[in-house]
């Protein structure tokens, strides 16, 4: 029996469980779905999905709290849950796999499934990590970082700073503590450092070799050294992002419709003070702003240059607008190249400078000052065109239904 667990704090996560809940039920498998709560949870029931929360449930004050400790945000000296949150979650987890005779977990950024695993001989599969994988420190693909949690790299020239950055996933320790804490108390496997957190038994790489710079045979081939779980591997899946099954709001379509520049506006997990410094920023242009505000009460900014909406289908948005901005989670910018939009990157940790340097070294993204860079993007043809070079490559591939496969070669 398959388990997806979604982290309905985090938007990304709950829909592409979403995906991969549609694609795993397509070939005909048996899934059930639990997750821990969080104001996305709602988009489970919408989608007609049943259910089960596991603990206490994540309330939005706790799901906000999460989201702004999590990796690259937070003080890596804690580990996002409390010790007694660990102990509850991992305990729930374990009570619910042993139950209904889970033997695959399938993981969105709910961690606590790495020691449950361990309680149970449930085998763990991730998709968490996107294109944050071993293989691409190897190659030295991360950029400098724009927000290093590191002391150190904060004060480090951005050439060394890369370096570092690539040479340190597999030796840094920040973010396990509590895990391996608790880890040590149930006598299962700990976790020896931050990459090892980000990779289940099996993880999912949801991109396409063009873009991740690595082919899908290296991937598979890959094997864990020091820093890393024995076992671990990687498979290549192609694009995995959110498809919602919204409708466009009418109001919203009017303002697509309305001719000149449109800039689409989503920066989900986000605290809203950055969103709203955006929007001001962003005002001072000759353009359409809409904002997809998710769960952030954005109202009074409302006006005849600026829709406030909540959470939107981005896969029908996009084609329809002239410059995407978000801060670089892996499925915003997917959604945006899958649209052949030209994306303007504020990534806030060093995954999300992954995405957005990927897709910037095929000449479809930039980051930089906010308004300036929106202007040049919107001005310069040349970003448009690249991404739809990279619209065709995903075009070719259905990442939803390559997961399942591989997913179900796990049963």
């Amino acid at each position: 029996m398959i388990c997806l667990l979604p982290h309905c704090a985090y938007l990304s996560e709950t829909s592409r469980m979403l995906e991969l809940h549609r694609a795993l039920t397509q070939l005909g498998l048996e899934v059930r779905v639990a997750t821990h709560g969080g104001p996305h949870e709602r988009l489970l029931a919408e989608a007609g999905i049943e259910y089960d929360v596991l603990g206490p449930g994540l309330s939005a004050a706790r799901a906000a709290r999460f989201v702004g400790s999590a990796v690259g945000l937070g003080d890596p000296r804690q580990s996002m849950y409390d010790d007694a949150e660990i102990r509850t979650y991992v305990a729930a987890e374990a009570e619910y796999f042993r139950a209904h005779g889970i033997t695959v977990a399938v993981t969105g950024f709910t961690l606590t499934t790495l020691l449950s695993s361990r309680l149970t001989g449930v085998r763990v599969i991730t998709e968490h990590a996107g294109s944050f994988v071993p293989p691409v420190f190897e190659h030295r693909l991360l950029p400098a970082p724009s927000h290093p949690v590191d002391p150190r790299l904060k004060r480090a020239p951005a050439w060394l700073a890369r370096f570092l950055i690539n040479r340190t996933p597999n030796r840094f320790t920040g973010y396990i503590g509590g895990f391996n804490r608790v880890a040590a108390e149930l006598g299962v496997e700990g976790i020896p450092s931050l990459a090892a957190l980000l990779l289940g038994d099996l993880s999912l790489v949801p991109e396409v070799p063009e873009v991740l710079g690595i082919s899908a045979t290296e991937l598979a081939a890959w094997r864990p050294g020091k820093g890393y779980r024995p076992g671990s591997q990687l498979r290549a899946v192609g694009p995995l992002f959110a498809q919602l099954d919204l409708l466009m709001p009418e109001g919203v379509q009017q303002f697509l419709d309305h001719p000149g520049p449109t800039i689409y506006l989503a920066m989900t997990s986000t605290p809203p003070a950055q969103v709203r410094q955006a929007i001001a920023e962003l005002a001072g242009l000759d353009v359409r702003i809409l904002v997809a505000g998710t769960i952030h009460k954005l109202g009074d900014l409302a006006s005849n240059q600026v829709m406030i909406q909540g959470v939107l289908p981005s896969h029908l948005v996009m084609p329809q607008v002239d410059l995407a901005i978000t801060t670089g989670g892996q499925g915003s910018v997917q959604t945006a190249m899958a649209s052949g939009t030209p994306l303007l990157g504020i990534p806030l940790h060093i995954e999300q400078d992954l995405n957005v340097a990927l897709v910037e070294r095929l000449g479809a993204a930039r980051t930089g000052p906010l308004a300036e860079t929106a202007a040049h993007m919107l001005a310069t043809p040349s970003y448009r065109d690249a991404a739809e070079k990279i619209q065709q490559l995903y075009a070719a591939v259905d990442g939803p239904t390559e997961s399942a496969k591989v997913i179900a070669e796990q049963l």
